[in-house]
């Protein structure tokens, strides 16, 4: 019998566990839901102590009895990048604030990217300043909380702060830290100190490491509060986006993963990054690898909020109904920026419009429309990518939201792409237990544990109609433009 690795993810709306051995085969999952808090217009935030802690102590509670002689090691990763302040004692000092869906720092992008330079920031670090980023984020919390400020030892990530309460040892992984932005090189691989000090003096920057290196073993106190042997090695992990791309074997120059989740987000592995100010260039998880990656601000958040209004109908009979429905909707087109939206527009003011409504559409039409309106966005990501040399070879999608196959087929159709289905669907946390095994010696970077198990292509029947109306699409945005900033102003003033 193989060793087994444990991988655990912490996600936006929950975390998930599993237990593997270093074959890839899977012994045992888990998944516990959690929520998101959204305290104000733009926030967006987590509870670490009552929400990463927690979970994560009662994923090892449901699966390590399966693994009675224990686990070779064990891999995190979180939702990112996302800032959570500590203490000298490592313990919290206000909710973590979240990755790109919290757009509270925009007067320290904008002034931060005034202070340096957008062309020297994208030169440096392979992104333009936006929401996703962690140094604007760090300087509204000394504007804005200053006695938390003073307070703070810590910079910690969903992954990283695991890592603190099981080790004992202050890291980030190299991928993590590049979304850091404008704290980290890209090209040198390091912290950039003299921007650092300026953005958060006094601040000690974490150890860097890449994902699958071991950041320490399982302290004595961790063990016995977890269940995890004292000892027992773990690795430094990442952000989710990135282990759930391991996990379905992205991992060649040209491989895209759509990841169908909260929201959406794309990762591509690059032969070389051509930095662009519309997506976020970003370290990969292995040394000298680098990936393009993009991220719509909703998606599985959309098709949530909908369900809600509807009395929390199952999403079976939602698909059902929508499925029913001609492509197109008859006619409707929905913006999906209820959230606002991160690439390619970079517009946290931007809002949702639903056009075209009328008397005659039923709730399929919407739900249906709604599911659209993302494979809309995900065409408009992918054409971005294509303008700045790369846009995928090889597409491969994962995440919940590709069970029921209405949503990737819809995505298909839209952007004419065929879409890689893996076996497994579990995600990130496969890819933890895989950068595990790599961490001890019990798997490699070429192994591949996911296979293929179905293929999305897009039927050419609908061509003629999604065209016409991505073209209405792209043009509701500027169209609007003046009208929904405006009304984001009255929202945040309320």
């Amino acid at each position: 019998m193989s060793a087994l690795l444990l991988g655990i993810d912490i996600g936006t709306s929950s975390t998930k566990g599993v237990l593997a051995r270093s074959d890839g085969a899977i012994v045992a999952t888990s998944e516990r839901a959690h929520p998101l808090s959204l305290p104000r217009p733009g926030w967006a935030e987590h509870d670490a102590e009552t929400i990463w802690w927690q979970d994560f102590i009662a994923i090892c509670q449901e699966l390590l009895p399966q693994a009675p002689d224990g686990i070779a090691a064990l891999c995190v990763s979180g939702i990112g990048a996302c800032l959570q302040v500590a203490d000298k004692d490592g313990m919290p000092l206000r909710p973590a604030i979240l990755y790109g869906i919290d757009t509270r720092a925009t007067q320290e992008i904008a002034d931060l990217s005034e202070r340096y330079g957008t062309e020297t920031i994208l030169e440096r670090c392979g992104s333009p300043l936006t929401t996703q980023a962690i140094g604007p984020k760090l300087l509204w919390l000394q504007r804005h909380e200053t006695e938390i400020w003073q307070k703070t030892h810590y910079m910690l990530m969903a992954s990283s702060f695991i890592v603190l309460r099981l080790t004992g040892e202050y890291i980030l992984d190299h991928h993590s830290a590049s979304q850091c932005d404008p704290l980290y090189n890209l090209k040198q691989q390091r912290w950039i100190p003299e921007w650092a000090q300026e953005i958060a003096p006094g601040l000690q920057l974490p150890r860097l490491l890449w994902p699958a290196e071991i950041a320490g073993t399982v302290s004595r106190s961790a063990a016995k509060v977890t269940g995890i042997p004292e000892g027992t090695p773990v690795a430094a992990g990442t952000i989710d986006a990135w282990a759930e791309a391991a996990s379905a074997g992205v991992r060649e120059p040209g491989d895209l993963m759509i990841m169908y989740g909260t929201t959406m987000f794309f990762v591509e592995i690059l032969q070389e990054l051509h930095p662009t100010s519309s997506l976020w260039g970003t370290a990969g998880i292995f040394p000298g690898t680098q990936t393009l990656a993009a991220g719509m601000a909703t998606s599985g958040a959309l098709t949530g909020w909908f369900r809600q209004l509807v009395n929390d109908l199952p999403y079976e009979q939602l698909l059902k109904e929508a499925a029913v429905v001609k492509p197109g909707s008859d006619g409707l087109v929905i913006l999906p920026y209820f959230a606002g939206e991160r690439t390619p527009i970079f517009d946290p003011q931007a809002r949702g419009v639903i056009s075209g409504l009328t008397l005659s559409h039923g709730r399929g039409h919407i739900y249906r429309a709604l599911l659209e309106a993302t494979a809309y966005g995900v065409r408009h990501i992918l054409e971005t990518m294509a303008e700045a040399g790369s846009g995928g070879k090889r597409i491969v999608a994962v995440g919940g939201g590709t069970r029921g196959g209405l949503w990737t087929q819809i995505v298909s159709d839209i952007t004419g792409r065929t879409q890689e289905l893996p076996e497994q669907t579990i995600g990130a946390s496969y890819g933890d237990a895989w950068l595990a095994a790599i961490a001890v010696g019990l798997a490699s970077e070429k192994q591949t544990w996911n296979k293929r198990a179905a293929i999305v292509q897009p039927d050419p029947q609908t061509q003629a109609t999604y065209q016409q109306l991505y073209s209405i699409y792209r043009e509701l945005y500027p169209a609007t433009l003046k009208q929904v900033h405006q009304l984001a102003n009255l929202q945040e003033k309320s």
